[in-house]
This record gives structure tokens, sequence and C-alpha cells, in this order.
């Protein structure tokens, strides 16, 4: 990644030498890694800009850090690239809220609205990002115990599913990112990064269920926790992390959250939806993995 935003740097300096004169601007889009407000700076993972740059990471200055108001790790946002004759630099930054036109996360997102008004009182508090997650006590695939805290000083990732979803887009693709994950780390899982699947189903979801499918997707159950427990362990895990989900017609409606958990406990990022690539995911779960490690880790 760094030879890409290498090359990338260098095709910026030789249309400075070629004598471009207009600015060039592209549109783009990407997810966040890393705010500097101090430079008037923002790291992003950037789709790729058709007929100008490949994906990459890069690292791109604000004329205004204003335009660093709002942001986070794991924000989707969408800006300007301007290549001018002797700078380049981002403006025009907008976080791209998620809209999903499939039935489930919008019924899922009504819900939560509707939920948060009839019961706002007797719900757990939603952990924001920078705050320590509460422990919690589930099942894995092999029917041991697992504890979040147990992994303390590792990074830990976090997505919700069940295992008969009949939405590619959903389940289906969080899966896949994970299993990219493990791929992608694989030199890295267990020693420092660990990946947590929980079941919304748990009724359904039994630890022999999800064993079943860890080996559909090569789960290495050591380091790939796929949860289950009580319903009610479930749900209170779920409400902490924003996440919706219930029955209707023989079908689950949910919401879709992902959530990285650095180091010293704290939620590092929360991702929401599922516009986001797995390469994206990876980057943002490395910037964690590198920004812990360079920080001493505080066990709970």
């Amino acid at each position: 990644m760094m030879l890409r935003g290498a090359l990338l740097l260098a095709a910026i300096a030789f249309s400075f030498c070629t004598g471009l004169q207009a600015a060039q601007t592209y549109a783009a889009r990407g997810l966040v890694l890393k705010i500097d407000k101090a430079h008037r700076s923002v790291t992003v993972s950037c789709e790729e800009i058709p007929k100008y740059m490949e994906a990459m990471v890069m690292s791109f200055r604000v004329k205004n850090s204003k335009e660093l108001d709002g942001l986070g790790v794991g924000t989707m946002i969408e800006f300007t690239l301007v290549v001018a004759e002797k700078s380049a630099y981002v403006e025009g930054i907008r976080v791209r809220q998620y809209q999903a036109i499939e039935q489930d996360p919008l019924a899922a997102r009504r819900l939560k609205l509707i939920s948060g008004i009839v019961d706002s009182e007797g719900a757990p508090k939603e952990i924001e990002t920078g705050e320590r997650v509460p422990d919690f006590k589930l099942v894995d695939q092999n029917g041991r115990s697992v504890t979040l805290w147990q992994y303390s000083g590792k990074v830990v990732v976090l997505t919700f599913t069940y295992t008969h979803c009949v939405l590619p887009n959903f389940c289906f693709r969080n899966s896949n990112n994970f299993r990219l994950l493990q791929k992608r780390f694989s030199n890295r899982m267990g020693k420092d990064l660990i990946l947590m699947t929980i079941t919304f189903d748990p009724v359904h979801d039994t630890p022999d269920v999800l064993a079943i499918y860890g080996k559909t997707w090569s789960a290495d159950s050591n380091n790939w926790k796929l949860l289950t427990g009580n319903p009610a362990d479930i749900s209170a895990v779920a409400e902490r992390f924003g996440m919706s989900y219930w029955f209707d017609e023989g079908l689950m409606n949910h919401s879709l959250h992902t959530v990285i958990i650095d180091r010293n406990g704290r939620m590092a990022a929360k991702l929401e939806g599922n516009e986001y690539s797995a390469d994206e995911l990876g980057d943002v779960v490395l910037t964690v993995l590198e920004h812990t490690e360079t920080h001493n880790v505080h066990h709970p």
C-alpha cells in the first residue's frame, strides 16, 4: 500500500512537471482510517478513481480543518480530490450515510427508533467510540465458553449474523469479509487479532450449527469465534452495539454493524451497513493494530 501511495505521488509530481495549469478534480470515496486536525490531514482507504488511481491508502491534506469535523475511524465519506499545479488536497468531504434499498436494515432502523421512544429508559446505553466495551460471556462453535476480556491485549473484530440469512449482500457479505480478513492477517490471527461473529438467532444457531457454518467459511475455530448463547445474553450484547433485529413472517429483519475493539478493550470503530469492501475493512483493522502497537496496553 505504501508503494501504491508512492506511485500516486509520483504521478502527481509528473503532472506538475508536464505543465499542468488548471486544477483537475476527481470524485472519490473511501473509509476513514485516521484524522489529524493538527496537520489538517485525513488518511483514507480510498476506492479506485477510474482513469486516475487504483484503490489504495492515502493521506490527504485539507485546507480547512473544519472539513474534518464529524469524522471518525470507519466513517464512509465522499469527497473531491483536487490536483492543482503545485498542490493536491481534498475538499467537500461528506459523510456517506448508510441507506439500504433492501427491506431488512431499513425496517430495523425504523424499529430501533420506535423502540427507543417506547423503552428509552430500559435499554442499556449504546457504546460510543473510545469507550471501554463491557465484558460478556457466550459459547463458541466448539461448545466452549468465551469472554471478550480473555482477549485483552488483542484487537477484536466483531459482527453479527444468522446462518440462514437469505440476502447475499448482508450476512453472507459479512462472513466473506471475515474470511478475507482471516486470510489477509493469517500471520497475526490469535497473536494480535481475534474475529467474533455473534448469531442473533441462538434458538436455531446452536454450536453444532455454527461449527458447520464455520467450515463453509474456512473459519479457524481457535481465532474466529462463532458465538451463540442465551437469547437474553445475545440481546444484551447486541443492544450495546446498537444492533436491532426481529422476526417477521419467518425471516429475520436486522441492522448491520461491524465493531473493532482495540487492545485496551475500547471501541475503536463501528462500521454500519454493507457498502465498504473487505479491503477497506482490512485497512481499518490494520490501522487499529498498528496504532495500539505503539501505545501501552492497559488490561481491564
